[in-house]
């Protein structure tokens, strides 16, 4: 069945917006401004990041409420048939503190990675939840794997070492000047992380699935709790002392929100930064929803691979990293793995891909067959009145 335009629009949304809280994120690592001490220092402050991360998540309960309202004001029953705010609306809210908390840990943890690695190998890398998602559902699910999904948790395993060699072999530094040693240490950060954001999937499927809470509430509501206890704690964070390759604002500590604040407000280059961090991660997670409750979840983690080769292309054009065939041959067996773990093998590509030619062929011979029926339905010239 071919996309309608709304379709079309969800899936651009997704890609786009996606790639750039990547990137946007990426961008402000790299930026000197001003900061508290009077001198230019690079913006060095991953906890304030994710901070504006969940002011994002926070906009997806804003538009929850604003949704639901448009709804409900209609008064005919539309709030509870329509994906975006069907479900149970009244639950107890800290039911989603855990994994609020989960998600809180592993951004905080892939920011630090980020800044010390390549914005492409933050993406990728990221495909090792998979690996994790899967052992941990074995162990507290009882679900039991398929060989299929075995096979793609393989060749997940072979891309990221594979990716992870390629960072290890580069003779070029990113465009921090962080080392090689920076760059490994960040990839690692990452793929701990992804042990996080599995047990926080674990715990909403086993925990959060069955009350049946619509996705933008949620997120929403994990947003709150997020920045809450984030922003909280930022006051210890500023007191306790850390050095490189975790942290490098001028006051020698885990975290300067003061530092970030002032920064921000020599640079209007951090403004955008920021914003757009904040922004799109509040579309990427509609689209993201709605993408799923439109067409699939298959689809969207085919999006999501599009989005790293989008965020692939940028880092190579504009943000200093360099082709290494390496990582190329990785995100191919990292893409094919996950392809296998949800479902989408080579043949049933091919029969898709098949399907669609014979549905264009036949729609094009329809249209054929229409044009020549009303061509004989047309008085003939020749024939007398």
């Amino acid at each position: 069945m071919a996309w309608t335009n709304y379709q079309i629009l969800l899936a651009l949304v997704m890609v786009i917006t996606g790639s750039i809280n990547t990137l946007s994120t990426k961008w402000a690592d790299g930026i000197k401004s001003v900061g508290k001490d009077g001198s230019p220092h690079v913006f060095d402050h991953p906890f304030f990041q994710a901070s504006c991360m969940f002011i994002g998540e926070m906009l997806c309960l804003f538009a929850f409420k604003i949704i639901y309202k448009i709804y409900s004001l209609r008064a005919d029953g539309s709030e509870d048939v329509k994906e975006l705010t069907k479900g149970n609306r009244h639950f107890n809210p800290f039911v989603l503190f855990l994994p609020a908390m989960c998600d809180m840990t592993a951004t905080s943890i892939m920011y630090i990675g980020l800044n010390l690695t390549y914005a492409s190998s933050f993406q990728m890398f990221r495909g090792s939840v998979i690996v994790f998602v899967g052992l941990l559902s074995v162990g507290f699910l009882e679900r039991v794997l398929k060989k299929r999904e075995w096979i793609g948790i393989f060749f997940v395993i072979i891309g990221l070492g594979v990716v992870g060699a390629a960072d290890f072999l580069a003779k070029d530094t990113n465009a921090d000047n962080h080392g090689r040693n920076d760059i490994i240490t960040g990839d690692l950060l990452i793929v701990i992380a992804q042990i996080i954001t599995a047990i926080q999937m674990v715990v909403e499927e086993k925990f959060v699935t069955g009350l049946d809470i619509p996705p933008l509430q949620a997120i929403g509501w994990e947003g709150l709790f997020g920045f809450t206890v984030l922003g909280l704690l930022q006051i210890p964070f500023y007191y306790i002392k850390a050095g490189p390759p975790f942290t490098s604002n001028p006051n020698g500590s885990l975290e300067d929100a003061i530092d970030a604040f002032v920064q921000i407000g020599h640079s209007w280059q951090l403004v955008f930064a920021i914003l757009g961090t904040v922004i799109s991660i509040a579309f990427f997670n509609f689209a993201g929803i709605s993408v799923t409750k439109e067409i699939s979840a298959t689809t969207r983690m085919v999006l999501d691979s599009v989005r790293t080769i989008l965020i692939w292309i940028v880092s190579l054009l504009f943000m200093g990293q360099k082709f290494h065939w390496l990582q190329l041959l990785g995100f191919v067996a990292l893409l094919y793995g996950m392809c296998l773990y949800n479902g989408i093998t080579c043949t049933l590509m091919f029969v898709k891909i098949r399907a669609w030619f014979v549905r264009l062929r036949y729609r094009n011979m329809e249209e054929d067959s229409i044009i020549e029926n009303r061509t004989a339905d047309l008085p003939d010239d020749s024939t007398p009145a």
